[in-house]
């Protein structure tokens, strides 16, 4: 049983560096919108992916959804250095959320990339916005059966 939780404990810690590695490799694309995560912001980023988890009770293997995040929104015009490492934290907080929510109905890229569209349309980059609207309004449509593809019913809903 011993040997279980040193196994377990030897994934974790690889894990998480891994998640480190992965942010690091991220700066290198987000350096050219005037972003980077300093090593404390990746911790801190890497310690909520941990609490976010737990949190909404998923289960994740490799590095987490953070480096898809910051590929759909490091070039916003509503995200700056300033403002970078707590809009992630949001923003991974509400994507493991709403995936629940919508009884993952939509994949990982499908969430990512609605929750950018409104949030450099309509929610003009503000995250309560998008997580307390449009977020929500998809997650019910989604579990009613509603098909994304479908104007007619969606209407100017998003």
């Amino acid at each position: 049983m011993e040997s279980n939780n040193h196994l377990m404990a030897a994934q974790a810690k690889l894990q998480v560096e891994t998640a480190r590695q992965e942010l690091r490799a991220c700066n290198e694309t987000t350096a050219q919108y005037g972003l980077s995560l300093s090593e404390p912001d990746i911790q801190e980023l890497v310690s909520c992916r941990v609490k976010s988890l737990k949190d909404s009770g998923r289960v994740e293997f490799g590095s987490g959804i953070l480096p898809k995040l910051i590929q759909a929104f490091c070039d916003s015009p509503y995200v700056s250095q300033e403002n970078y490492k707590d809009l992630l934290v949001e923003l991974q907080d509400a994507f493991y959320y709403f995936k629940n929510e919508s009884m993952d109905r939509f994949s990982d890229d499908e969430l990512i990339e609605f929750m950018a569209k409104v949030f450099n349309g309509r929610a003009q980059g503000s995250v309560e916005y998008l997580t307390e609207t449009s977020l929500e309004d998809l997650c019910r449509y989604a579990r009613e059966g509603w098909d994304p593809y479908d104007a007619d019913k969606a209407g100017d809903q998003f």
